[in-house]
Protein backbone atom coordinates (compact mmCIF):
# COMPACT_ATOMS: atom_id res chain seq x y z
CA UNK A 1 0.00 0.00 0.00
CA UNK A 2 1.22 3.36 -0.96
CA UNK A 3 2.08 5.59 1.72
CA UNK A 4 0.17 9.19 2.29
CA UNK A 5 2.69 11.99 2.17
CA UNK A 6 2.75 15.32 3.22
CA UNK A 7 5.80 16.41 1.29
CA UNK A 8 8.14 14.95 -0.97
CA UNK A 9 11.28 13.17 -0.33
CA UNK A 10 14.15 15.55 -0.45
CA UNK A 11 17.18 14.34 -2.21
CA UNK A 12 20.33 13.79 0.20
CA UNK A 13 22.81 12.21 -1.76
CA UNK A 14 25.58 14.21 -4.00
CA UNK A 15 28.65 12.31 -5.88
CA UNK A 16 30.94 14.01 -8.56
CA UNK A 17 32.75 11.03 -11.28
CA UNK A 18 35.56 13.08 -12.61
CA UNK A 19 36.01 11.18 -16.26
CA UNK A 20 38.91 13.78 -17.40
CA UNK A 21 39.96 17.53 -16.62
CA UNK A 22 36.61 18.82 -18.75
CA UNK A 23 34.31 15.60 -17.84
CA UNK A 24 32.52 14.65 -15.26
CA UNK A 25 29.11 13.20 -13.88
CA UNK A 26 26.90 14.77 -11.99
CA UNK A 27 24.76 12.71 -10.09
CA UNK A 28 21.77 13.62 -7.39
CA UNK A 29 19.38 10.92 -5.81
CA UNK A 30 16.25 9.77 -4.56
CA UNK A 31 14.31 12.15 -6.49
CA UNK A 32 10.79 11.51 -6.11
CA UNK A 33 9.14 9.85 -9.38
CA UNK A 34 9.06 12.63 -12.14
CA UNK A 35 10.98 15.23 -10.27
CA UNK A 36 14.54 14.85 -11.35
CA UNK A 37 13.63 15.40 -15.18
CA UNK A 38 11.90 18.56 -13.46
CA UNK A 39 15.47 19.49 -12.27
CA UNK A 40 18.12 18.35 -15.10
CA UNK A 41 16.23 19.52 -17.66
CA UNK A 42 15.88 23.48 -16.92
CA UNK A 43 19.89 22.67 -15.59
CA UNK A 44 20.85 21.66 -19.38
CA UNK A 45 19.29 24.60 -20.67
CA UNK A 46 21.29 27.22 -18.31
CA UNK A 47 24.32 24.78 -18.58
CA UNK A 48 24.43 25.53 -22.70
CA UNK A 49 23.10 29.10 -22.06
CA UNK A 50 24.38 31.02 -19.39
CA UNK A 51 27.91 29.48 -18.39
CA UNK A 52 30.47 32.13 -19.04
CA UNK A 53 33.20 32.00 -21.41
CA UNK A 54 35.53 33.62 -23.88
CA UNK A 55 35.36 34.00 -27.51
CA UNK A 56 37.38 35.99 -30.72
CA UNK A 57 34.39 38.84 -31.54
CA UNK A 58 36.69 40.82 -34.34
CA UNK A 59 39.66 40.54 -36.31
CA UNK A 60 41.99 42.62 -38.52
CA UNK A 61 44.15 40.85 -41.22
CA UNK A 62 47.17 43.12 -42.66
CA UNK A 63 46.13 43.30 -46.50
CA UNK A 64 42.61 42.23 -46.17
CA UNK A 65 39.89 44.20 -46.00
CA UNK A 66 36.82 41.18 -45.39
CA UNK A 67 36.32 38.05 -45.15
CA UNK A 68 36.47 36.86 -49.14
CA UNK A 69 39.94 38.01 -49.54
CA UNK A 70 43.39 36.37 -49.29
CA UNK A 71 46.48 36.49 -47.99
CA UNK A 72 49.95 36.29 -49.72
CA UNK A 73 51.53 32.95 -48.88
CA UNK A 74 48.64 31.90 -47.02
CA UNK A 75 47.59 28.65 -48.25
CA UNK A 76 43.81 29.17 -46.56
CA UNK A 77 41.74 31.95 -47.53
CA UNK A 78 40.58 34.66 -44.98
CA UNK A 79 37.01 32.84 -44.78
CA UNK A 80 38.79 29.60 -43.75
CA UNK A 81 40.99 31.45 -41.60
CA UNK A 82 38.10 32.80 -39.63
CA UNK A 83 36.61 29.52 -39.31
CA UNK A 84 39.74 27.94 -38.16
CA UNK A 85 40.22 31.10 -35.37
CA UNK A 86 36.68 30.19 -34.22
CA UNK A 87 37.21 26.97 -33.61
CA UNK A 88 40.17 28.35 -31.20
CA UNK A 89 39.11 28.14 -27.46
CA UNK A 90 40.58 31.42 -25.86
CA UNK A 91 40.68 32.62 -21.51
CA UNK A 92 41.36 36.12 -20.77
CA UNK A 93 43.88 36.69 -18.22
CA UNK A 94 43.26 38.60 -15.63
CA UNK A 95 39.79 40.65 -14.44
CA UNK A 96 39.11 42.32 -17.91
CA UNK A 97 36.21 41.61 -20.24
CA UNK A 98 37.94 42.10 -23.40
CA UNK A 99 41.45 42.02 -24.67
CA UNK A 100 43.41 42.95 -28.20
CA UNK A 101 45.82 40.87 -29.20
CA UNK A 102 48.40 41.31 -31.60
CA UNK A 103 50.53 38.86 -33.68
CA UNK A 104 52.97 38.34 -36.07
CA UNK A 105 54.20 35.71 -37.88
CA UNK A 106 56.99 34.95 -41.00
CA UNK A 107 56.86 31.94 -43.30
CA UNK A 108 57.60 28.78 -43.58
CA UNK A 109 55.41 27.92 -40.74
CA UNK A 110 51.91 26.28 -39.60
CA UNK A 111 50.27 28.50 -37.00
CA UNK A 112 48.41 26.61 -34.29
CA UNK A 113 46.82 27.28 -31.19
CA UNK A 114 49.77 27.09 -29.01
CA UNK A 115 51.51 29.65 -30.92
CA UNK A 116 48.71 32.34 -30.16
CA UNK A 117 48.84 31.90 -26.08
CA UNK A 118 50.28 35.18 -24.47
CA UNK A 119 50.33 36.95 -21.28
CA UNK A 120 47.09 38.37 -22.11
CA UNK A 121 45.61 34.85 -23.12
CA UNK A 122 45.37 31.30 -22.49
CA UNK A 123 44.75 29.06 -25.31
CA UNK A 124 43.05 26.11 -24.16
CA UNK A 125 42.92 24.41 -27.78
CA UNK A 126 46.78 24.02 -28.83
CA UNK A 127 46.58 21.79 -31.18
CA UNK A 128 43.77 23.80 -33.70
CA UNK A 129 45.69 24.38 -36.92
CA UNK A 130 45.23 28.28 -37.55
CA UNK A 131 47.07 28.56 -41.08
CA UNK A 132 50.09 27.95 -43.18
CA UNK A 133 52.72 29.97 -44.42
CA UNK A 134 54.56 29.69 -47.13
CA UNK A 135 58.42 30.49 -47.28
CA UNK A 136 59.38 34.74 -47.08
CA UNK A 137 55.23 35.32 -46.23
CA UNK A 138 53.98 37.64 -43.36
CA UNK A 139 51.44 37.11 -41.74
CA UNK A 140 50.18 40.11 -39.12
CA UNK A 141 46.59 40.37 -37.71
CA UNK A 142 44.91 41.79 -34.23
CA UNK A 143 42.47 39.56 -32.33
CA UNK A 144 39.50 41.21 -30.07
CA UNK A 145 38.78 38.49 -27.27
CA UNK A 146 35.57 39.21 -24.86
CA UNK A 147 33.79 37.91 -21.97
CA UNK A 148 30.36 36.74 -22.77
CA UNK A 149 27.85 33.95 -22.58
CA UNK A 150 25.59 32.23 -25.49
CA UNK A 151 26.02 33.05 -28.79
CA UNK A 152 26.13 36.36 -30.31
CA UNK A 153 25.98 36.79 -34.74
CA UNK A 154 28.25 39.43 -35.98
CA UNK A 155 25.57 42.05 -37.08
CA UNK A 156 25.95 42.41 -32.94
CA UNK A 157 28.94 42.05 -32.66
CA UNK A 158 29.98 44.87 -35.41
CA UNK A 159 28.84 47.67 -32.94
CA UNK A 160 31.46 46.70 -30.61
CA UNK A 161 34.45 46.80 -33.06
CA UNK A 162 36.24 49.53 -35.71
CA UNK A 163 35.84 50.09 -38.89
CA UNK A 164 39.05 48.17 -39.74
CA UNK A 165 37.85 44.94 -37.74
CA UNK A 166 35.83 42.32 -39.80
CA UNK A 167 33.23 40.98 -36.53
CA UNK A 168 32.94 37.77 -35.60
CA UNK A 169 30.15 35.41 -34.43
CA UNK A 170 31.02 35.18 -30.93
CA UNK A 171 30.14 31.57 -29.51
CA UNK A 172 31.53 32.02 -26.20
CA UNK A 173 29.86 28.89 -24.52
CA UNK A 174 32.46 26.73 -22.65
CA UNK A 175 30.47 23.89 -22.40
CA UNK A 176 30.83 21.71 -24.84
CA UNK A 177 27.86 19.22 -24.26
CA UNK A 178 25.71 18.89 -21.24
CA UNK A 179 23.34 15.52 -21.17
CA UNK A 180 21.20 13.42 -18.25
CA UNK A 181 19.83 10.27 -18.02
CA UNK A 182 17.15 9.35 -15.43
CA UNK A 183 17.83 6.05 -13.22
CA UNK A 184 15.91 4.08 -10.91
CA UNK A 185 17.15 3.86 -7.30
CA UNK A 186 15.18 1.46 -4.65
CA UNK A 187 14.78 3.68 -1.54
CA UNK A 188 12.92 1.66 1.46
CA UNK A 189 11.18 -1.09 -0.69
CA UNK A 190 9.88 1.02 -3.15
CA UNK A 191 12.18 0.72 -6.77
CA UNK A 192 10.41 4.55 -8.31
CA UNK A 193 12.55 6.62 -7.02
CA UNK A 194 15.09 8.33 -9.42
CA UNK A 195 18.55 9.32 -9.70
CA UNK A 196 19.69 12.36 -11.88
CA UNK A 197 23.39 11.70 -13.48
CA UNK A 198 24.28 14.66 -15.62
CA UNK A 199 27.03 14.38 -17.63
CA UNK A 200 29.05 18.00 -18.46
CA UNK A 201 32.02 18.07 -20.71
CA UNK A 202 33.77 22.17 -21.25
CA UNK A 203 36.33 23.23 -23.41
CA UNK A 204 38.88 23.99 -20.87
CA UNK A 205 37.95 27.88 -19.95
CA UNK A 206 36.18 26.52 -16.78
CA UNK A 207 35.17 22.98 -15.42
CA UNK A 208 32.60 20.94 -15.31
CA UNK A 209 32.07 21.59 -11.66
CA UNK A 210 31.87 25.17 -12.08
CA UNK A 211 29.89 25.30 -14.67
CA UNK A 212 27.66 22.91 -12.85
CA UNK A 213 27.90 25.32 -9.62
CA UNK A 214 27.48 28.91 -12.30
CA UNK A 215 24.17 27.22 -13.45
CA UNK A 216 22.65 26.70 -10.54
CA UNK A 217 23.65 30.32 -9.25
CA UNK A 218 21.81 31.67 -12.49
CA UNK A 219 18.46 29.22 -11.80
CA UNK A 220 18.56 30.61 -8.10
CA UNK A 221 18.63 34.17 -9.62
CA UNK A 222 16.02 33.55 -12.02
CA UNK A 223 14.15 31.81 -9.41
CA UNK A 224 14.97 34.47 -6.81
CA UNK A 225 11.87 37.05 -8.05
CA UNK A 226 9.17 34.49 -7.24
CA UNK A 227 10.84 34.36 -3.34
CA UNK A 228 11.12 38.21 -3.21
CA UNK A 229 7.60 38.74 -4.13
CA UNK A 230 5.69 35.70 -2.62
CA UNK A 231 8.39 35.65 0.63
CA UNK A 232 8.58 31.80 0.26
CA UNK A 233 9.89 29.55 3.99
CA UNK A 234 12.41 27.25 2.56
CA UNK A 235 12.31 24.47 5.35
CA UNK A 236 16.11 24.46 5.45
CA UNK A 237 17.99 23.58 8.68
CA UNK A 238 21.05 25.80 9.72
CA UNK A 239 23.59 23.69 8.50
CA UNK A 240 22.06 23.71 5.02
CA UNK A 241 21.56 27.77 4.98
CA UNK A 242 25.23 27.86 6.11
CA UNK A 243 26.24 26.00 3.01
CA UNK A 244 23.65 28.15 1.00
CA UNK A 245 25.13 29.87 -2.39
CA UNK A 246 23.17 32.70 -1.21
CA UNK A 247 25.06 33.21 1.82
CA UNK A 248 28.55 32.34 0.63
CA UNK A 249 28.03 34.90 -2.09
CA UNK A 250 26.49 37.32 0.74
CA UNK A 251 29.82 36.55 3.22
CA UNK A 252 32.23 37.50 0.53
CA UNK A 253 34.46 40.61 1.24
CA UNK A 254 33.61 43.84 -0.22
CA UNK A 255 37.02 43.72 -2.73
CA UNK A 256 34.77 41.13 -4.92
CA UNK A 257 32.65 44.09 -6.11
CA UNK A 258 35.50 45.63 -7.79
CA UNK A 259 34.56 49.31 -6.64
CA UNK A 260 36.24 52.08 -7.54
CA UNK A 261 38.89 53.29 -4.49
CA UNK A 262 36.59 56.23 -3.30
CA UNK A 263 33.39 53.67 -3.19
CA UNK A 264 35.37 50.93 -1.27
CA UNK A 265 37.38 53.61 1.28
CA UNK A 266 34.06 55.20 2.04
CA UNK A 267 32.21 51.96 2.68
CA UNK A 268 35.44 50.51 5.15
CA UNK A 269 35.73 53.71 6.85
CA UNK A 270 31.95 52.97 8.01
CA UNK A 271 33.43 49.35 9.01
CA UNK A 272 31.30 47.68 6.32
CA UNK A 273 33.20 44.14 5.84
CA UNK A 274 30.76 42.00 3.89
CA UNK A 275 28.53 42.65 0.66
CA UNK A 276 25.51 40.81 2.58
CA UNK A 277 26.08 44.35 5.29
CA UNK A 278 25.01 46.14 2.35
CA UNK A 279 22.24 43.78 1.39
CA UNK A 280 20.70 44.46 4.71
CA UNK A 281 21.20 48.12 4.55
CA UNK A 282 17.59 50.38 2.96
CA UNK A 283 18.71 52.78 0.31
CA UNK A 284 18.93 55.22 2.79
CA UNK A 285 21.07 54.03 4.94
CA UNK A 286 23.31 53.42 2.42
CA UNK A 287 22.43 57.34 1.23
CA UNK A 288 23.70 58.16 4.51
CA UNK A 289 26.91 56.97 4.89
CA UNK A 290 29.67 59.51 5.88
CA UNK A 291 31.29 60.87 2.72
CA UNK A 292 29.17 58.93 0.08
CA UNK A 293 28.49 60.56 -2.60
CA UNK A 294 25.94 60.31 -5.90
CA UNK A 295 28.21 58.85 -7.99
CA UNK A 296 29.43 56.44 -5.18
CA UNK A 297 26.18 55.15 -4.33
CA UNK A 298 24.93 54.30 -7.91
CA UNK A 299 27.95 52.18 -8.10
CA UNK A 300 27.39 50.58 -5.04
CA UNK A 301 24.17 49.81 -6.17
CA UNK A 302 25.06 48.76 -9.58
CA UNK A 303 28.22 46.25 -8.63
CA UNK A 304 25.60 44.65 -5.95
CA UNK A 305 23.11 43.96 -8.48
CA UNK A 306 25.88 42.40 -11.06
CA UNK A 307 26.69 40.14 -7.80
CA UNK A 308 23.29 38.93 -7.81
CA UNK A 309 21.43 40.88 -4.82
CA UNK A 310 19.43 44.69 -4.59
CA UNK A 311 20.38 46.64 -1.58
CA UNK A 312 17.57 46.35 0.86
CA UNK A 313 16.51 43.43 -0.71
CA UNK A 314 14.10 40.95 1.35
CA UNK A 315 15.80 38.02 2.35
CA UNK A 316 14.61 34.95 4.15
CA UNK A 317 14.64 35.35 7.47
CA UNK A 318 17.13 32.00 8.44
CA UNK A 319 19.68 33.43 5.84
CA UNK A 320 18.95 36.92 7.48
CA UNK A 321 19.89 35.08 10.64
CA UNK A 322 22.98 33.04 9.83
CA UNK A 323 24.37 35.85 7.67
CA UNK A 324 24.04 38.66 10.55
CA UNK A 325 26.09 36.28 13.00
CA UNK A 326 28.93 35.90 10.03
CA UNK A 327 29.01 39.50 10.21
CA UNK A 328 29.20 39.82 14.23
CA UNK A 329 32.37 37.63 13.61
CA UNK A 330 34.01 39.20 11.11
Amino acid sequence: MKKIKTTPLAPQEFEVEQISENEANIMAYPFESGYAISLAHPLRRFLLSSSVGYAPIAIKIEGAKHEFDSVRGMLEDISDFILNLKEIRFKINGDVSETEINYSFAGPCTIKGSDLGNDDVDVMTPDAPLATLNEDSTLNFSVKVAKGIGYVASEDTMEEVDDDYIALDAYFTPVRSATYKIENVLVEDNPNFERVVMNIRTDGQISPVDAFRNSLEVMYAQLAVFNSEINIKAPATIERVEESPDLKKLTTNIDSLGLSARSFNCLDRSNIKLIGEIVLMSTNDLKNVKNLGKKSYDEIVEKVQEFGFEVGADLADDVVTALKKKIEAA
